[in-house]
Order: C-alpha cells, then structure tokens, then sequence
C-alpha cells in the first residue's frame, strides 16, 4: 500500500523541516459578506455588481452567493476583476449562475479544482503578487430587468 503526501505534509516531514505558507495552513481565516440591492437597470446583461475586495495575497476557499429574481432568464458568472474595475476573468469562478436561487458554492464551479490553494494573484495570471487587492464580483450574463438582493459570503485565508 502505497502513500502520498501533499507538500504540507511533505515540507513538514522534511529535515530540516520547511516552513509552509501560513495561508495554506494554520492562517488566519477572514469573511466578506453582505447583501446587494440590484436596481432593475443593474441586472442587464453585461453589468458589473462588485461583491468584495480580497487581498492578492490570498487564497480563496468558498464563495457562496445567492440571489433573488431579476427577472427574464437572468443569469450571473462570478469572477475576478482588478481593483481599477478591469476584468481579469468574468467567469472564472462560475459561470451563469441562476438567478431566483438559494446559497450555493460558486468556488469551484468553473475554475478548476487544481486552484484550491492558489492565492488571488496567480488566479488572476499575473507573473508575482502585486500587493493590493482584486475584487470577486457577479457580472450578469443574461438581462434580467427586475429589483432584487443579492447575497453573497467569501472565505479566504491570508498570511
């Protein structure tokens, strides 16, 4: 019987023992969360709601989000964009997402599970952490028209 370790049970095997990023274990577990009123003319297709801004140094483990009605066949993609407002990827998290629906885990909809662990840095492609933030937002992929709320809780863990 075969066993493998994963580099955190590897770097603390090893002699001397390797230290391993405090954000992927043992950090410090932080929570954005909150409730958005989409205006009928926010929820067309191609605009932007802005859920939270997420230190680039982190690594993201859940995003729930949950949303009322808005109307039509409205759909939303949850993504990364740069605090500027500049997408990074729309869809990089899920992709549309129903709206009129109850919490659910968006983290691992779209993006692929070898992600887990990955700070928001290097999901956003750049080459090195360039410190700030990045934003998770919902861009809606399908006219809605209505009023509604959209929720949503992030889990992430920084150093």
């Amino acid at each position: 019987m075969g066993t493998a370790n994963s580099d955190l049970v590897s770097n603390f095997e090893a002699t001397p023992q390797v230290q391993n990023n405090s954000a992927l274990l043992h950090g410090s577990l932080r929570v954005a969360q909150g409730t958005i009123v989409v205006a009928a003319g926010d929820s067309d297709d191609n605009d932007i709601v802005m859920l939270a801004p997420i230190p680039s140094n982190a690594t993201v483990s859940h995003i729930y989000t949950a949303a009322d009605t808005f109307g039509g066949s409205c759909t939303y993609n949850v993504g990364i964009y740069q605090s500027s407002g500049t997408v990074v990827d729309e869809d990089y998290f899920a992709a549309t997402v129903n709206d009129g629906t109850a919490f659910a885990d968006a983290r691992f909809s779209a993006a692929n599970i070898n992600t887990a662990g990955s700070t928001m840095w290097q999901m956003a492609g750049a080459s090195s952490d360039p410190g700030g933030y990045y934003y998770i937002a919902a861009t809606m992929a399908a006219a809605g028209g209505t009023e509604g709320d959209m929720s949503f809780i992030i889990h992430y863990t920084v150093n």
